[in-house]
């Protein structure tokens, strides 16, 4: 499982120890050096990218050092998205239609593992929400999606007629972005869709800032949103808002309250965006001696008291 989707596992259903009681022998960081032993036959990768580059050589190198029979590998990008990375029509996609991405991996795991006749599943999953309440999630998936800034401006209009380059970021639109930031903001999308499509609303959106209306607009002329929101049965209204126009709300430290106070103290919890290590070593009656030996693992805001 890889940091993101481990992210939005943290926050949900108690973590890692959910996975542990429903069944699963152990819990592994998505990495090239971890592997599985003759008696673990099965496999899942749970990852929140494209099942490209350097997704697909972790899964390669993990499978090649193991002896699976039987792989799952949940994605968080959808089979449309895909589909536009592998430079195929992917807008056009209908539900419940063919997803030979999809079937051209399985086919490649079947490879890796050394028998086409054992068994590899390639499924969708809208794994990009970490609910922090009831009424707030963080999108750690995206943690990087940053708005654009006026150096973006000048790369962009290097690659542009001297005609055709823009004069202010506002002008800037998603055709003219560079193929991974499009693919970035069209995941969003999708999983934005997924979401509303599961609450069943229509969205009306707002946005404010250049970045945020491009994905406005992105979300609006999203094939997949256009057809759900013909038989949608409720209204939402989604606001949209480049946090560079509000660096003092965002940079501020005014302590107002106490969780302002914990987040801007204390450490982050290691591959987290947005948790942060307590120590459990002043909250308890454990001690040690020896400065270099930690007994005891840190907590943090998700664990349930």
């Amino acid at each position: 499982m890889d940091s993101a989707c481990a992210e939005s596992l943290h926050w949900t259903w108690g973590g890692a120890g959910r996975l542990l009681q429903a069944g699963a022998l152990n819990v592994k960081e998505f990495s090239s050096f971890e592997s599985a032993g003759a008696e673990q036959p099965k496999a899942v990768f749970v990852v929140s990218t494209l099942l490209k580059g350097r997704t697909v050589d972790i899964i390669r190198d993990i499978v090649s050092l193991s002896n699976f029979q039987y792989i799952v590998v949940f994605t968080a990008v959808s089979h449309a998205v895909h589909l536009q990375a592998h430079n195929a029509s992917g807008g056009a996609e209908a539900e419940g239609g063919s997803h030979a991405v999809f079937e051209q991996f399985e086919e490649k795991l079947c490879q890796w593992m050394g028998n086409m006749s054992y068994t590899a599943e390639v499924q969708y999953a809208a794994l990009f929400l970490a609910p922090i309440s009831p009424h707030l999630f963080v999108l750690p998936a995206f943690s990087c999606l940053f708005p654009l800034m006026a150096q973006d401006l000048a790369q962009i209009n290097n690659g542009r007629p001297e005609k055709k380059k823009f004069a202010n970021l506002s002008d800037v639109d998603f055709p003219s972005l560079s193929s991974e930031l499009q693919l970035e903001i069209r995941t969003l999308a999708s999983g934005l869709n997924t979401l509303f499509e599961y609450l069943g609303v229509r969205e009306e959106c707002f946005a404010v800032g250049p970045l945020s209306r491009i994905i406005a607009g992105d979300l609006a002329n999203y094939s997949q949103a256009k057809a759900r929101r013909k038989t949608a049965q409720s209204k939402a209204s989604v606001i949209f808002v480049d946090r560079t126009l509000d660096l003092t709300g965002a940079v501020g430290h005014h302590g107002d309250n106490l969780a302002e106070k914990i987040l801007s103290v204390l450490p982050k919890l290691p591959g987290h965006a947005t948790d942060v290590m307590v120590s459990m070593v002043e909250l308890t009656a454990l001690k040690t001696d020896d400065p270099h030996c930690s007994i005891i693992a840190p907590g943090c805001l998700a664990q349930p008291v």
